[in-house]
């Protein structure tokens, strides 16, 4: 079964940072897009990051950029997402999955995980 596990997630203060990981398990990640999209409580789920297969396209949602940060490691078969200067906007369940390329609708990425929480508040 193809599955995505999520992990990293946490309480964190204003102003602090967590770093994401999204591990495949049952296939390797190296021929897809990864996106990570987030639940925040009483919203829809939005797309936050994105990066392509090899690494060398990534995109990110205007209010994260220049806090959050993906990247991949095809060795070990994970993706992150590096996030800095957490805000209290920022919580949320975060979620990754798969895709044959960034910039698609969000109802064509599939092997969602469970996600996982981040929490920001004092």
């Amino acid at each position: 079964q193809l599955q995505l596990v999520e992990s990293g997630g946490g309480l964190v203060q204003p102003g602090g940072s967590l770093r994401l990981s999204c591990s495949a398990s049952g296939f390797t990640l190296d021929s897809y897009a990864v996106g990570w999209f987030r639940r925040a409580p009483g919203k829809e789920r939005e797309g936050v990051s994105c990066i392509s297969n090899s690494g060398a396209f990534t995109n990110y949602k205007d209010s994260v950029k220049g806090r959050f940060t993906i990247s991949r490691d095809n060795a070990k078969n994970t993706v992150y997402l590096q996030m800095n200067s957490l805000k209290p906007e920022d919580t949320g369940i975060y979620y990754c999955a798969t895709s044959p390329m960034c910039l698609i609708p969000r109802s064509l990425f599939n092997s969602w995980g469970q996600g996982t929480q981040v929490t920001v508040s004092s």
